[in-house]
């Protein structure tokens, strides 16, 4: 496919900056941008469907289970002895609810 458009100066002069160190056509330089920026996108919609693949879960039992596990990993793999969930304070400063 072929495209034909105006640039503003600023990004003509970036392609341009960008042709001349990489040693390259600004053809070149413009198609790896642009698909660059693609693949960007395509792996952030992707986290994104992942992380709300996560938040749809109503496994309820797994997510104590976890939200428990990560709490105890943190607090032992600590350098100081002071945790980071001391058992007084659940329910103040951290949640007791069911999801993460």
């Amino acid at each position: 496919m072929t495209l034909t458009f105006n640039l503003p100066s600023e990004v003509e002069q970036y392609l341009l900056q960008e042709t001349n160190q990489k040693g390259i056509s600004i053809e070149s330089v413009t198609l790896d941008l642009l698909t660059n920026f693609i693949l960007l996108r395509q792996n952030q919609a992707k986290a994104v469907n992942l992380i709300q693949s996560w938040i749809d879960d109503e496994d309820i039992e797994e997510q104590q289970e976890t939200r428990e596990y990560l709490i105890r990993v943190l607090d032992e793999d600590r350098l100081s002895e002071r945790k980071l969930f001391p058992v007084k304070m659940k329910g103040v400063t951290w949640g007791t609810g069911s999801a993460l």
